[in-house]
């Protein structure tokens, strides 16, 4: 086959391709969301005591029945609290745009799981406890926007770098996204490196179906520069855990080198300084997305499957 032919049939495969995920998406676009985003937040923060049994009536889920009405009047009053209410309104007066990719998320779900239904979402602060930004139940989304007010903001200076790097609002529908991935995504085992990279792969191909208006960067919470990092070293990446021997391997270290949140990965080598974190996350990310590319497979299938035979019929390869 001559090169010109072959550039030509890659390039109509490519427009098909195209036609189809624009076609796909427009069905989904038309699938019907209801809700309203709770400002939970706001409420507490114009709460005087007289409000606090409203509160308590309206919002039971988050008022703990061992904790005396006097500690919640407390915190109605405390001067921190008014303070970080204060800056989580000045950020975020409105929620339009969040909504509205909430919105989207919803109607992928509804799409690819038929028996969806959509959560109440209320936003609210958390005393900035990063860990917990967002929590997803079957019928609840709680948003701790205390958590999203910018990588530089004055509240995040005693947290590391690399963690305050994505508590901004661009990663508020990511980590919702997530929450749900979570929820849907199983695998018998998660002992060796390659079964964690397949696990956080499968979430972040869940990504790339229920938030595809979103950029790979904000997905995965790497900046650009990051992400283009780790496609540039993508064959150099895999060649180190193939040669070391560590896909199959089950020390206990190597989760926190490639897995784990850090300001960088550990592959103990000059390079490690320039590279982003988690690259193991992003390795098992291309491998699922070669696993669906490969096998056709329905997204919920895919979060089902074991790591091995995702890796398997994968067939993945390196960008070189």
């Amino acid at each position: 086959m001559s090169s010109r032919i072959y550039i030509l049939l890659m390039f109509g495969l490519i427009l098909l391709s195209c036609g189809e995920d624009s076609k796909l998406e427009g069905e989904i676009e038309k699938i019907e969301v209801d809700f309203v985003v709770e400002r939970f937040d706001k409420a507490y923060e114009n709460a005087t005591a007289n409000d606090l049994p409203k509160l308590k009536q309206a919002y039971p889920f988050l008022f703990s029945k061992h904790v005396p009405d006097s500690v919640w009047i407390k915190r109605i009053n405390d001067t921190l609290q008014g303070m970080l209410l204060n800056e989580v309104n000045k950020a975020y007066p409105d929620f339009t745009d969040e909504k509205e990719d909430l919105r989207s998320l919803f109607k992928h779900l509804k799409y690819y799981d038929k028996t969806f239904s959509t959560p109440r979402v209320v936003t609210l602060t958390n005393d900035v406890d990063y860990r917990n930004k967002t929590i997803v139940t079957d019928s609840l989304v709680l948003i701790a926007l205390d958590n999203f007010l910018g990588e530089n903001h004055e509240f995040y200076q005693n947290i590391p770098r690399y963690l305050a790097a994505n508590m901004q609002s661009d990663q508020i529908v990511p980590e919702v996204a997530e929450g749900y991935a979570k929820k849907y995504t199983f695998q018998t085992d998660r002992k060796t490196l390659l079964d964690e990279m397949i696990y956080f792969g499968k979430l972040l191909y869940f990504k790339d179906v229920m938030i595809p208006f979103v950029s790979d960067a904000e997905k995965i919470g790497y900046t650009e520069q990051q992400l283009k990092w780790a496609e540039a070293n993508e064959s150099s990446i895999w060649s180190h855990f193939i040669e070391n021997e560590m896909l199959y391997s089950t020390d206990s270290k190597l989760p926190s080198r490639f897995i784990a949140d850090a300001p960088f990965s550990k592959f103990y080598l000059e390079l490690d300084n320039e590279s982003p974190g988690r690259l193991g996350q992003y390795i098992g990310w291309q491998i699922v997305r070669a696993y669906a590319e490969n096998t056709g497979e329905d997204i919920m299938l895919v979060l089902q499957k074991e790591p091995e035979e995702i890796f398997i019929k994968s067939k993945f390869k390196p960008k070189k």
